[in-house]
């Protein structure tokens, strides 16, 4: 579930540049001056509306293939990639303190190796759910 793919239409403002809505998540649109602009922002509303869903344990809405979304005249279907774990490491990397439990040994010999604990557990944390 890292990786998600969600159809958007590009649409051309009369102004320049482009406005884009999502066909599966209707409160999600964006706009950006040119194409690249657009995708940028179209990930990063897409990580906003989708990661508001997931907080609020909402499911996430399947994502339409894209031979069945209707294209409008003057607008441009572009698949975006989205990558959930990318998106959360990048906007929800505040610190959380945690209070755990080893043994004396393993603590001491730990501690003799000058290891980082809060990089080993996060390692480790991030290795058990799979992400990389």
């Amino acid at each position: 579930m890292n990786r998600l793919f969600y159809p958007a239409l590009f649409h051309e403002a009369e102004e320049g540049g482009f406005w884009i809505t999502f066909p599966d998540i209707p409160e999600c649109m964006t706009q950006g001056e040119d194409m690249y602009q657009a995708y940028e922002m179209a990930v990063e509303a897409l990580g906003l509306a989708l990661t508001g869903r997931v907080e609020e344990q909402k499911e996430l809405p399947a994502a339409s293939s894209p031979q069945d979304v209707c294209i409008d005249s003057g607008s441009i279907l572009v698949v975006v990639e989205f990558d959930m774990a990318e998106y959360r490491r990048k906007h929800c990397s505040r610190a959380v303190k945690k209070t755990l439990s080893i043994p004396e040994w393993l603590n001491e010999m730990a501690m003799r190796q000058n290891i980082n604990f809060s990089q080993v557990l996060q390692e480790a944390l991030m290795e058990k759910i799979g992400v990389k």
